[in-house]
């Protein structure tokens, strides 16, 4: 199963969590049982209810992919959400250590109609390819667009999840990233090293345009 877009909400009532992960700190945001933000290592000026690590790989002691677990400090109270954050963590715990190729939790990030066409054809990137800016803005419709792509992903409030890693230059080159190239690098040498097939990858599932009611 893959991650399914909702409706633009009003993003009030946000719950955030933070966890650590062999790429720094990633702070996760979720209004409702959507998740609206996932930043990575930009330190969070809100108050964050609690920290939890993902450890995989060698900090876990372990060589094999798969190893990776959470390691929880507290627990969330239910009426802050926590079960569904604590669930998208595990989730990337399962990614970082090479067990899982697809997400399935709910997305609801907040931009513009082109913005979400963008992030949407992003999802459709299989696990462990890439696809350049102007193939992208084939995909949406914008075949001149190649610059309004990279507008999009630069502007993308979910990362990983919505993987504008996975967006290169024309020529293969790493261009662009908002948590360093260094990050982009190290995710898709991960997705390489794991491959689609190795572990049944997935697509990200998404609804009808009807359903999506774009912004």
């Amino acid at each position: 199963m893959g991650a399914t877009l909702r409706e633009v909400s009003t993003q009030t009532g946000l719950v955030q969590r933070r966890v650590s992960s062999p790429v720094g700190t990633i702070t996760l945001t979720a209004h409702g049982d959507a998740l609206v933000g996932l930043a990575l290592n930009r330190p969070s000026k809100a108050p964050v209810v609690p920290t939890e690590t993902i450890v995989c790989g060698a900090d876990a002691g372990e060589s094999a992919p798969g190893s990776g677990e959470i390691d929880a400090i507290r627990q969330d109270d239910d009426s802050l959400r926590g079960g569904f954050l604590a669930d998208v963590a595990h989730q990337l715990s399962r990614y970082f250590a090479g067990g899982l190729c697809g997400f399935d939790v709910n997305l609801d990030p907040p931009g513009t109609e082109f913005q979400r066409r963008v992030w949407r054809a992003l999802c459709d990137i299989p696990y462990g390819e890439t696809r350049s800016y102007g193939e992208v803005a084939l995909a949406v419709g914008r075949p001149k667009g190649a610059r309004a792509v990279g507008t999009a992903n630069n502007r993308n409030p979910i990362a990983l999840i919505i993987p504008c890693h996975r967006v290169v230059g024309g020529d293969g080159s790493l261009t662009g990233y908002a948590a360093g190239l260094d990050v982009k690098e190290t995710l898709l040498n991960l997705e390489r090293a794991v491959g689609p097939q190795s572990t049944g990858g997935s697509r990200p599932r998404w609804r009808s345009e009807a359903d999506l009611r774009l912004a």
